[in-house]
Protein backbone atom coordinates (compact mmCIF):
# COMPACT_ATOMS: atom_id res chain seq x y z
CA UNK A 1 0.00 0.00 0.00
CA UNK A 2 1.18 3.32 -0.84
CA UNK A 3 -1.21 6.14 0.44
CA UNK A 4 -4.90 6.98 1.72
CA UNK A 5 -7.01 9.51 1.97
CA UNK A 6 -10.32 10.14 3.44
CA UNK A 7 -12.51 6.10 2.56
CA UNK A 8 -10.11 5.33 0.33
CA UNK A 9 -6.77 3.30 0.60
CA UNK A 10 -4.56 3.06 -2.85
CA UNK A 11 -1.59 0.21 -3.57
CA UNK A 12 1.93 1.43 -5.21
CA UNK A 13 0.43 0.49 -8.61
CA UNK A 14 -2.33 3.05 -8.20
CA UNK A 15 -5.84 0.99 -7.37
CA UNK A 16 -8.53 2.32 -5.39
CA UNK A 17 -9.83 0.34 -2.43
CA UNK A 18 -12.59 1.40 -0.03
CA UNK A 19 -11.52 0.63 3.43
CA UNK A 20 -14.51 -1.17 4.96
CA UNK A 21 -12.32 -2.21 7.66
CA UNK A 22 -10.83 1.29 8.65
CA UNK A 23 -7.59 0.05 8.93
CA UNK A 24 -8.03 -2.27 11.64
CA UNK A 25 -11.37 -0.18 12.99
CA UNK A 26 -9.15 2.13 14.20
CA UNK A 27 -8.87 5.14 11.62
CA UNK A 28 -12.47 6.82 12.69
CA UNK A 29 -12.11 9.70 10.48
CA UNK A 30 -10.12 8.01 7.52
CA UNK A 31 -6.81 8.30 5.91
CA UNK A 32 -4.64 11.17 7.18
CA UNK A 33 -7.46 13.19 8.43
CA UNK A 34 -5.78 16.93 7.53
CA UNK A 35 -7.24 18.21 10.85
CA UNK A 36 -5.37 15.03 12.64
CA UNK A 37 -2.20 15.41 10.47
CA UNK A 38 -1.77 19.26 11.67
CA UNK A 39 -2.31 18.44 15.06
CA UNK A 40 0.38 15.74 14.69
CA UNK A 41 2.86 17.85 13.03
CA UNK A 42 2.23 20.72 15.64
CA UNK A 43 2.49 18.55 18.53
CA UNK A 44 6.20 16.65 17.23
CA UNK A 45 7.68 20.17 16.69
CA UNK A 46 7.20 20.70 20.34
CA UNK A 47 7.13 17.48 22.23
CA UNK A 48 6.63 13.99 21.41
CA UNK A 49 6.81 12.06 24.82
CA UNK A 50 7.18 13.21 28.53
CA UNK A 51 7.21 10.58 31.65
CA UNK A 52 3.71 10.87 33.57
CA UNK A 53 5.66 12.14 36.08
CA UNK A 54 4.51 15.46 34.51
CA UNK A 55 1.82 17.21 33.05
CA UNK A 56 1.21 18.33 29.94
CA UNK A 57 -1.10 20.70 28.30
CA UNK A 58 -2.62 17.56 25.23
CA UNK A 59 -2.94 15.14 27.80
CA UNK A 60 -4.74 17.17 30.22
CA UNK A 61 -7.13 18.25 27.41
CA UNK A 62 -7.40 14.65 26.91
CA UNK A 63 -9.17 13.92 30.33
CA UNK A 64 -11.19 16.87 30.24
CA UNK A 65 -12.59 15.90 27.37
CA UNK A 66 -12.99 12.22 27.89
CA UNK A 67 -14.92 13.07 31.15
CA UNK A 68 -16.64 15.21 29.30
CA UNK A 69 -18.31 12.99 26.68
CA UNK A 70 -18.51 10.02 28.18
CA UNK A 71 -21.47 8.67 31.03
CA UNK A 72 -21.62 11.52 33.63
CA UNK A 73 -21.14 8.77 36.53
CA UNK A 74 -17.75 8.25 34.59
CA UNK A 75 -15.47 10.73 36.33
CA UNK A 76 -11.78 9.44 36.20
CA UNK A 77 -8.94 8.86 33.55
CA UNK A 78 -6.68 7.10 33.36
CA UNK A 79 -4.28 7.34 29.83
CA UNK A 80 -1.65 5.07 31.06
CA UNK A 81 -2.51 2.24 28.34
CA UNK A 82 -0.89 1.32 24.63
CA UNK A 83 -3.87 0.05 23.56
CA UNK A 84 -7.32 -1.64 23.96
CA UNK A 85 -6.27 -4.91 25.71
CA UNK A 86 -4.07 -3.33 28.34
CA UNK A 87 -7.03 -0.75 28.48
CA UNK A 88 -9.62 -4.16 29.24
CA UNK A 89 -7.08 -5.22 31.54
CA UNK A 90 -6.39 -2.31 33.80
CA UNK A 91 -10.52 -2.14 34.10
CA UNK A 92 -10.70 -5.65 35.26
CA UNK A 93 -7.69 -4.79 37.82
CA UNK A 94 -9.66 -1.82 39.31
CA UNK A 95 -12.88 -3.94 39.62
CA UNK A 96 -11.41 -6.89 41.39
CA UNK A 97 -9.47 -3.95 43.85
CA UNK A 98 -12.65 -2.24 44.08
CA UNK A 99 -14.88 -5.27 44.92
CA UNK A 100 -12.49 -7.68 46.60
CA UNK A 101 -13.46 -9.74 44.46
CA UNK A 102 -11.69 -11.90 41.23
CA UNK A 103 -14.12 -13.56 38.91
CA UNK A 104 -14.52 -11.99 35.28
CA UNK A 105 -17.80 -12.93 33.05
CA UNK A 106 -17.76 -12.19 29.78
CA UNK A 107 -19.76 -13.90 26.71
CA UNK A 108 -18.58 -17.01 24.07
CA UNK A 109 -17.83 -15.09 21.13
CA UNK A 110 -16.66 -11.89 23.08
CA UNK A 111 -13.05 -10.23 21.67
CA UNK A 112 -11.23 -8.05 24.51
CA UNK A 113 -7.29 -8.12 23.45
CA UNK A 114 -4.80 -10.19 22.93
CA UNK A 115 -2.45 -10.01 26.25
CA UNK A 116 -2.53 -13.52 28.32
CA UNK A 117 -5.23 -12.14 30.63
CA UNK A 118 -7.44 -10.70 27.55
CA UNK A 119 -6.84 -13.90 25.76
CA UNK A 120 -8.29 -15.81 28.53
CA UNK A 121 -10.91 -13.36 29.02
CA UNK A 122 -12.18 -13.49 25.15
CA UNK A 123 -14.18 -16.40 23.47
CA UNK A 124 -13.23 -18.92 21.05
CA UNK A 125 -11.63 -21.67 22.11
CA UNK A 126 -9.14 -21.84 18.76
CA UNK A 127 -7.45 -18.35 20.31
CA UNK A 128 -6.56 -20.15 23.70
CA UNK A 129 -5.49 -23.46 22.12
CA UNK A 130 -1.72 -22.47 22.15
CA UNK A 131 -1.24 -21.40 25.46
CA UNK A 132 -0.50 -24.16 28.16
CA UNK A 133 -0.95 -21.76 30.99
CA UNK A 134 -4.37 -19.19 31.32
CA UNK A 135 -5.69 -16.80 33.74
CA UNK A 136 -7.83 -18.67 36.29
CA UNK A 137 -11.19 -17.24 36.97
CA UNK A 138 -12.28 -16.33 33.89
CA UNK A 139 -16.34 -17.47 32.95
CA UNK A 140 -18.14 -17.47 29.99
CA UNK A 141 -21.68 -17.01 29.18
CA UNK A 142 -23.82 -17.30 25.85
CA UNK A 143 -23.99 -14.27 23.45
CA UNK A 144 -27.60 -11.97 22.85
CA UNK A 145 -27.58 -13.60 19.08
CA UNK A 146 -31.13 -13.36 18.57
CA UNK A 147 -30.58 -15.28 14.85
CA UNK A 148 -28.81 -18.28 16.53
CA UNK A 149 -29.87 -17.90 20.24
CA UNK A 150 -28.83 -20.52 22.52
CA UNK A 151 -31.86 -21.08 24.31
CA UNK A 152 -33.58 -21.58 21.05
CA UNK A 153 -36.09 -18.52 21.69
CA UNK A 154 -37.08 -15.39 19.79
CA UNK A 155 -36.97 -12.14 21.12
CA UNK A 156 -40.52 -11.23 21.60
CA UNK A 157 -41.32 -14.37 23.78
CA UNK A 158 -37.99 -15.00 25.62
CA UNK A 159 -37.85 -12.77 28.49
CA UNK A 160 -33.85 -11.84 28.36
CA UNK A 161 -33.14 -15.21 29.16
CA UNK A 162 -29.38 -14.16 27.98
CA UNK A 163 -29.26 -12.54 31.06
CA UNK A 164 -32.18 -14.22 33.32
CA UNK A 165 -30.45 -17.43 33.09
CA UNK A 166 -26.56 -15.64 34.20
CA UNK A 167 -28.26 -16.03 37.91
CA UNK A 168 -27.34 -19.46 37.12
CA UNK A 169 -23.64 -19.10 36.06
CA UNK A 170 -23.03 -17.43 38.49
CA UNK A 171 -24.87 -19.82 41.40
CA UNK A 172 -23.22 -22.92 39.97
CA UNK A 173 -20.45 -22.43 37.76
CA UNK A 174 -18.58 -19.27 39.52
CA UNK A 175 -15.80 -19.75 42.30
CA UNK A 176 -18.70 -17.57 44.21
CA UNK A 177 -16.55 -14.44 43.86
CA UNK A 178 -16.98 -12.60 40.99
CA UNK A 179 -15.63 -9.14 40.49
CA UNK A 180 -16.98 -7.63 37.05
CA UNK A 181 -19.03 -8.53 34.16
CA UNK A 182 -17.13 -7.17 30.73
CA UNK A 183 -19.28 -6.94 27.49
CA UNK A 184 -19.22 -5.61 24.23
CA UNK A 185 -22.16 -3.22 23.44
CA UNK A 186 -22.19 -4.58 19.92
CA UNK A 187 -19.75 -7.04 19.05
CA UNK A 188 -16.82 -6.61 17.44
CA UNK A 189 -14.97 -9.87 16.19
CA UNK A 190 -17.59 -12.31 17.11
CA UNK A 191 -20.20 -10.84 14.35
CA UNK A 192 -21.68 -7.39 14.85
CA UNK A 193 -23.92 -8.56 17.39
CA UNK A 194 -26.63 -6.34 18.36
CA UNK A 195 -28.02 -7.14 21.41
CA UNK A 196 -32.07 -7.06 22.08
CA UNK A 197 -33.49 -4.15 23.48
CA UNK A 198 -33.56 -3.91 26.97
CA UNK A 199 -30.81 -6.33 27.27
CA UNK A 200 -27.97 -4.04 28.42
CA UNK A 201 -30.69 -2.50 31.21
CA UNK A 202 -31.20 -6.12 32.34
CA UNK A 203 -27.48 -6.77 32.80
CA UNK A 204 -27.25 -3.51 34.31
CA UNK A 205 -29.79 -4.32 37.27
CA UNK A 206 -28.32 -8.10 37.56
CA UNK A 207 -25.01 -6.11 38.13
CA UNK A 208 -26.59 -4.00 40.67
CA UNK A 209 -28.38 -7.01 42.80
CA UNK A 210 -25.21 -9.06 42.84
CA UNK A 211 -22.53 -5.94 43.78
CA UNK A 212 -20.79 -6.61 40.48
CA UNK A 213 -19.22 -4.06 38.46
CA UNK A 214 -20.42 -3.78 34.54
CA UNK A 215 -17.52 -3.04 32.57
CA UNK A 216 -18.19 -1.92 28.47
CA UNK A 217 -15.50 -2.77 26.07
CA UNK A 218 -15.96 0.36 23.80
CA UNK A 219 -12.91 -0.73 22.02
CA UNK A 220 -14.77 -0.85 18.86
CA UNK A 221 -17.99 0.83 19.70
CA UNK A 222 -16.86 3.64 20.96
CA UNK A 223 -15.70 7.42 19.54
CA UNK A 224 -18.64 7.34 16.74
CA UNK A 225 -18.57 4.08 15.87
CA UNK A 226 -22.42 3.45 16.40
CA UNK A 227 -24.04 6.68 16.11
CA UNK A 228 -23.29 8.42 19.32
CA UNK A 229 -19.68 9.00 21.08
CA UNK A 230 -19.99 5.60 22.58
CA UNK A 231 -22.56 2.80 22.45
CA UNK A 232 -23.32 3.21 26.24
CA UNK A 233 -25.16 6.56 25.17
CA UNK A 234 -27.08 5.04 22.53
CA UNK A 235 -28.45 2.60 24.83
CA UNK A 236 -28.58 4.67 28.09
CA UNK A 237 -27.04 2.38 30.32
CA UNK A 238 -24.35 3.75 32.58
CA UNK A 239 -21.32 1.20 33.07
CA UNK A 240 -18.68 1.13 36.18
CA UNK A 241 -15.65 1.27 34.02
CA UNK A 242 -15.54 2.20 29.86
CA UNK A 243 -12.78 1.40 27.62
CA UNK A 244 -11.83 3.49 24.88
CA UNK A 245 -9.16 2.88 22.14
CA UNK A 246 -8.76 2.68 18.51
CA UNK A 247 -11.14 5.18 16.61
CA UNK A 248 -9.93 7.83 19.66
CA UNK A 249 -6.63 8.01 17.45
CA UNK A 250 -8.36 9.70 14.44
CA UNK A 251 -6.29 8.73 11.85
CA UNK A 252 -4.02 5.88 13.22
CA UNK A 253 -2.96 7.43 16.14
CA UNK A 254 -2.25 4.85 19.19
CA UNK A 255 -3.92 6.13 22.04
CA UNK A 256 -6.29 4.32 24.42
CA UNK A 257 -7.79 4.69 28.09
CA UNK A 258 -9.78 3.86 30.75
CA UNK A 259 -12.47 5.91 32.22
CA UNK A 260 -14.03 4.99 35.94
CA UNK A 261 -16.87 5.77 38.35
CA UNK A 262 -15.36 7.28 41.56
CA UNK A 263 -15.64 3.62 43.40
CA UNK A 264 -13.89 1.92 41.02
CA UNK A 265 -10.86 4.34 40.97
CA UNK A 266 -8.22 3.07 43.80
CA UNK A 267 -6.05 1.11 41.11
CA UNK A 268 -2.55 2.75 41.88
CA UNK A 269 -0.63 4.04 38.97
CA UNK A 270 2.26 1.31 39.50
CA UNK A 271 -0.07 -1.29 39.37
CA UNK A 272 -1.03 -0.61 35.59
CA UNK A 273 1.30 2.04 33.53
CA UNK A 274 2.83 1.45 30.29
CA UNK A 275 5.63 3.75 28.95
CA UNK A 276 4.34 4.59 25.88
CA UNK A 277 0.23 4.89 27.69
CA UNK A 278 -0.47 8.96 27.48
CA UNK A 279 1.88 9.88 25.18
CA UNK A 280 1.68 13.42 24.54
CA UNK A 281 1.82 12.92 20.60
CA UNK A 282 -1.46 10.65 20.68
CA UNK A 283 -3.39 12.74 23.26
CA UNK A 284 -2.95 15.79 20.16
CA UNK A 285 -4.00 13.23 17.64
CA UNK A 286 -6.72 12.36 20.08
CA UNK A 287 -8.21 15.72 21.42
CA UNK A 288 -8.57 16.49 17.87
CA UNK A 289 -10.45 13.95 16.94
CA UNK A 290 -12.78 14.23 19.43
CA UNK A 291 -12.64 18.12 18.16
CA UNK A 292 -13.93 16.83 14.46
CA UNK A 293 -16.59 14.31 16.03
CA UNK A 294 -18.02 16.43 18.59
CA UNK A 295 -19.10 19.13 15.92
CA UNK A 296 -22.88 19.62 15.18
CA UNK A 297 -24.20 16.80 12.37
CA UNK A 298 -21.09 14.88 12.16
CA UNK A 299 -22.85 12.29 14.59
CA UNK A 300 -26.10 12.39 12.75
CA UNK A 301 -24.46 12.34 9.73
CA UNK A 302 -23.26 9.12 10.95
CA UNK A 303 -26.58 7.82 11.72
CA UNK A 304 -28.09 8.76 8.11
CA UNK A 305 -25.83 7.28 6.60
CA UNK A 306 -25.54 4.19 8.31
CA UNK A 307 -28.98 3.87 8.02
CA UNK A 308 -28.62 4.44 4.27
CA UNK A 309 -26.47 1.83 3.85
CA UNK A 310 -28.17 -0.77 5.92
CA UNK A 311 -31.02 -0.28 3.87
CA UNK A 312 -29.24 -0.75 0.99
CA UNK A 313 -28.05 -4.10 2.03
CA UNK A 314 -30.95 -5.28 3.19
CA UNK A 315 -32.45 -4.70 -0.46
CA UNK A 316 -29.17 -6.43 -1.75
CA UNK A 317 -30.26 -9.11 0.82
CA UNK A 318 -33.46 -9.95 -1.04
CA UNK A 319 -31.91 -10.55 -3.85
CA UNK A 320 -29.07 -12.69 -2.77
CA UNK A 321 -30.19 -15.56 -0.89
CA UNK A 322 -26.98 -16.87 0.57
CA UNK A 323 -27.10 -13.10 3.10
CA UNK A 324 -29.10 -14.26 5.81
CA UNK A 325 -29.19 -10.98 7.61
CA UNK A 326 -27.60 -7.75 7.89
CA UNK A 327 -27.46 -6.33 11.40
CA UNK A 328 -25.72 -2.77 13.20
CA UNK A 329 -25.83 0.54 14.65
CA UNK A 330 -24.30 3.61 13.05
CA UNK A 331 -21.65 2.58 10.42
CA UNK A 332 -20.90 -0.74 12.64
CA UNK A 333 -22.78 -3.26 10.50
CA UNK A 334 -22.35 -6.92 9.97
CA UNK A 335 -23.47 -8.60 6.88
CA UNK A 336 -24.56 -12.51 7.85
CA UNK A 337 -23.34 -15.15 5.20
CA UNK A 338 -25.43 -18.72 5.02
CA UNK A 339 -26.04 -21.32 3.15
CA UNK A 340 -29.27 -22.71 1.36
CA UNK A 341 -30.53 -23.74 4.91
CA UNK A 342 -29.31 -20.59 6.14
CA UNK A 343 -26.66 -21.88 8.62
CA UNK A 344 -23.17 -20.29 8.62
CA UNK A 345 -21.58 -20.62 5.70
CA UNK A 346 -17.98 -19.39 7.10
CA UNK A 347 -15.65 -20.87 3.52
CA UNK A 348 -18.02 -18.20 1.32
CA UNK A 349 -17.65 -15.25 4.05
CA UNK A 350 -14.19 -15.96 3.89
CA UNK A 351 -14.14 -16.33 -0.42
CA UNK A 352 -16.21 -13.17 -0.72
CA UNK A 353 -14.05 -11.01 1.44
CA UNK A 354 -10.79 -12.23 -0.32
CA UNK A 355 -12.65 -11.74 -3.66
CA UNK A 356 -13.30 -7.85 -2.43
CA UNK A 357 -10.48 -6.39 -3.59
CA UNK A 358 -11.20 -7.43 -7.37
CA UNK A 359 -14.09 -5.36 -6.68
CA UNK A 360 -12.23 -2.33 -4.96
CA UNK A 361 -13.59 -3.35 -1.66
CA UNK A 362 -11.05 -3.67 1.57
CA UNK A 363 -13.05 -6.35 3.32
CA UNK A 364 -12.43 -8.81 7.21
CA UNK A 365 -14.67 -11.04 8.33
CA UNK A 366 -15.50 -12.35 11.98
CA UNK A 367 -13.80 -14.55 14.56
CA UNK A 368 -10.72 -13.66 12.76
CA UNK A 369 -11.42 -15.00 9.28
CA UNK A 370 -13.22 -17.85 10.73
CA UNK A 371 -16.19 -16.75 10.78
CA UNK A 372 -19.56 -16.04 8.31
CA UNK A 373 -20.02 -12.75 8.90
CA UNK A 374 -18.38 -9.76 6.66
CA UNK A 375 -17.97 -6.73 8.76
CA UNK A 376 -19.00 -3.12 7.11
CA UNK A 377 -17.09 -0.36 9.20
CA UNK A 378 -16.01 2.57 6.93
CA UNK A 379 -14.42 5.77 8.31
CA UNK A 380 -16.90 7.90 9.48
CA UNK A 381 -16.64 10.41 7.22
CA UNK A 382 -18.58 8.39 4.38
CA UNK A 383 -20.64 10.35 2.56
CA UNK A 384 -23.75 9.23 0.72
CA UNK A 385 -21.96 9.32 -2.50
CA UNK A 386 -19.43 6.79 -1.09
CA UNK A 387 -21.83 4.42 0.58
CA UNK A 388 -23.58 4.50 -2.52
CA UNK A 389 -20.23 2.81 -4.46
CA UNK A 390 -19.67 0.92 -1.20
CA UNK A 391 -22.83 -0.73 -1.97
CA UNK A 392 -23.08 -0.89 -6.01
CA UNK A 393 -19.38 -2.68 -5.37
CA UNK A 394 -20.73 -5.21 -2.99
CA UNK A 395 -23.57 -5.70 -4.88
CA UNK A 396 -21.08 -6.57 -8.00
CA UNK A 397 -19.25 -8.71 -5.61
CA UNK A 398 -21.82 -10.82 -4.75
CA UNK A 399 -23.38 -11.27 -8.08
CA UNK A 400 -20.10 -12.33 -9.32
CA UNK A 401 -20.16 -14.86 -6.50
CA UNK A 402 -23.45 -16.07 -7.51
CA UNK A 403 -22.43 -16.18 -11.45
Amino acid sequence: MDHGEGVYLYDADGHQYIDCASGTFNLSLGYSHPEVVKALRDQVERLVHVTSTFQTGPVNELVARLVEVTPENLTKVHLKVSGGSTANEGAVKMAQLATGRRDVVTLFRSHHGQTMMTTTMSGESFRKAPFPHLMPGVLHVPDPYCLRCFYRQTPDSCGLLCVERLHDFLDHASSGSVACVVVEPVSGSGGNIVPPDGYLAALRALCDERGIALIFDEIQTGIGRVGRMFAAEHYGVRPDILTTGKGLGGSGAQVAAIVADERMSGLDADHHSFTYGGNTLAAAAAVATLDVIARPGFLENVRDVGAYVLTRLRELAAAHPHIVDVRGLGLMIGIEIGDADGRPHSERAQALAKRGMEHGLILRTSRYGRGNVIKIRPPLVLTRAEADLLCDRLDALFTADAA
